[in-house]
């Protein structure tokens, strides 16, 4: 309801209190001797009524946007600006599993590179060149370096090495002398096979067993080959038996070609050298069909050869042979490492 006219204005009760003016404690004593009064202050002016609805504010402009902060030290008097800090991640504890999962991939990296190397050794020289088994530049000198009876023992002894598992005894009663490869000394496929890789030298014995019911004539063929070829050569010769070394005045005079029964052939892999036997009867029988030795072996198998266990005989001279070249090897890389 408003106010009559010519009444005062009623203060509204969010108005301010009007406070009572402080005076100087001079003017409240009065003056003293001598001194004037201070003047009294001007009453402060009562602010005025807020309209209704003065609590509703209008609407703040915008700040201007401020200009792009470009760090000046020198522009700021020298002063670097605050420094702000960036939130951390926080570190968790270390999983053990990852641990062991990092130690296997570590170990299996170093395996992988382990077996890198190891197959460029193995697989030849920086140069591309294959690499040499060891002994295997030793073994093409033992033909004209070594006696006779190094390569050829007088005695070669088969354990388990007859017909059902039985132990044999062999005795040298020939040895030729060392002679050029050629159709007379290897069989004709070998022959023409080495031929394109080169053939040192044919070395060849006459063994007979301890009744001297059987002879055997085996052979060593040094190669002028290496070793990537030696490896491949099995494969590449045809199998047939080598010629018989016979011995005039000994149980091997009847023993030629025609009486040949059993045979072996052993290309090494990892010396320059072929290893051929080839077996027959004492007696100069005449043998329709030679077998290969591992054929003659098979059980129940009833041919004359296989009967009378020429197949072991050839075999079993072959490998006591070549026991004896490979100890002679070992025993020359040993002396010249001394």
């Amino acid at each position: 309801m408003p106010a009559a006219p010519g009444a005062p204005a009623e203060t509204p009760a969010e108005t301010t209190t009007r406070l009572r003016p402080v005076r100087d404690h001079r003017t409240v004593q009065g003056p003293g001797p001598g001194l004037p009064q201070a003047p009294a202050p001007a009453p402060r002016p009562i602010p005025a009524p807020r309209p209704p609805h003065a609590h509703v504010h209008a609407p703040r402009p915008a700040p201007a946007a401020a200009p792009p902060y470009a760090y000046d030290p020198w522009a700021l008097g020298g002063e670097t600006p605050a420094e702000t800090t960036t939130r951390l991640r926080p570190i968790r504890d270390r999983d053990p599993r990852r641990t062991v999962a990092a130690a296997a991939c570590g170990i299996l990296a170093l395996g992988l590179i382990g077996g890198a190397v190891a197959g460029a050794v193995l697989a030849g020289s920086g140069a591309g060149e294959p690499t040499e088994p060891r002994g295997y530049e030793q073994a093409r000198a033992l033909w004209h370096d070594v006696p006779v009876d190094t390569l050829f023992p007088q005695t070669l002894a088969g354990p388990d090495a007859g017909p059902g598992g039985a132990d044999r005894t062999w005795t040298r009663i020939v040895v030729a002398p060392d002679a050029p490869c050629g159709p007379t000394t290897l069989p004709k496929a070998l022959n023409t096979t080495l031929g394109t890789i080169g053939c040192e030298r044919v070395l060849r014995a006459t063994y007979t067993d301890a009744t001297s019911s059987h002879v055997i004539t085996v052979g060593l063929v040094f190669t002028q080959a290496d070793p990537a070829t030696m490896r491949t050569l099995g494969s590449r010769a045809v199998d047939e038996p080598a010629p018989a070394l016979s011995g005039p005045g000994t149980v091997a005079a009847g023993f030629g070609d025609k009486q040949r029964g059993g045979w072996w052939r052993h290309v090494l892999p990892d010396l320059p050298v072929v290893v051929t036997a080839v077996s027959g009867f004492a007696d100069g029988r005449a043998v329709a069909e030679p077998e290969p030795a591992d054929r003659a072996m098979t059980a129940r198998r009833t041919t004359d050869v296989a009967q009378a266990g020429l197949g072991h005989e050839a075999k079993g001279v072959a490998d006591a042979v070549e026991r004896a070249l490979r100890g002679t090897v070992a025993a020359a890389v040993e002396e010249e490492q001394r």
